[in-house]
């Protein structure tokens, strides 16, 4: 499994060339950017959209102008996510709408992408909360002229937040059996570990979230209270991570 190294500070992809995963809510903003060392994916920032305002702000236009720019500027972006629909029970009520609506928004954002900028690395997502959900939503891809199956990449979304790790595993375990390379957006460290035989690549914060609740980050560091916004910090951790996982 390829881990990517979830980071809300875009300025570390000219400080460190290990696999980045970095969020259009913080690249976005940026009149300069930075230039990448290393490989870099990119998180659409889809779970902040919908669950701010319900619906998505960002175009599709703005979207890609924006990827195109990073893919310029920045350089080495390996793949982007697609501006895909959470399908949480919450974010569903507060969108208003269905899981198949949700689904079928998902999958017209990967064809309205590729179109407007084929040269684009678009990464499709597959979304829902029961495991047949997922099921009708690769079939709803078929159907649409995308076989999952054939794709580099495929993230798997509306997991990261579930109260457990064995439902979101089970998740994994079918997706992985009908044949998809899956991306785990989010995981936590235990469920990282637990599905790290079911998934491609997966990318996560949870090192940020660690080092904010045992202060100070590392020995010897003073300039600050704890860790999480500290790219030693993280890359130690990262360290520790992929140890485990080997």
């Amino acid at each position: 499994m390829r881990f990517w190294l979830g980071s809300h500070q875009p300025h570390w992809l000219e400080r460190t060339d290990v696999p980045l995963f970095v969020s259009q809510r913080t690249l976005g903003p940026r009149k300069s950017l930075p230039r990448a060392r290393g490989p870099w994916a990119l998180d659409s920032g889809g779970f902040s959209e919908l669950s701010l305002f319900g619906e998505w702000r960002t175009s599709p236009q703005q979207y890609v102008a924006a990827v195109r720019r990073y893919q310029s500027e920045i350089g080495n972006l390996e793949w982007a996510a697609i501006q895909d629909w959470m399908c949480e029970p919450w974010i569903i009520q507060k969108t208003g709408l269905s899981i198949a609506e949700h689904q079928q928004r998902t999958i017209d954002s990967l064809l309205t992408l590729r179109s407007a900028a084929p040269e684009v690395p678009w990464t499709p997502v597959i979304q829902g909360f029961q495991g047949a959900d997922y099921q009708r939503h690769m079939d709803a891809y078929m159907r649409a002229g995308v076989d999952l199956t054939r794709e580099p990449l495929v993230g798997i979304g509306s997991v990261c937040r579930r109260k457990g790790t064995t439902e979101a595993l089970d998740l994994f375990r079918l997706m992985s059996w009908m044949g998809l390379r899956l991306h785990g957006f989010g995981l936590s460290l235990r469920g990282l570990v637990k599905a790290r035989r079911f998934l491609a690549s997966s990318d996560t914060l949870a090192w940020s979230y660690a080092a904010r609740r045992r202060p100070p980050c590392m020995p010897g560091h003073t300039t600050h209270k704890n860790g999480a916004n500290c790219l030693p910090y993280a890359l130690h951790w990262r360290t520790e991570l992929v140890g485990r996982l080997a």
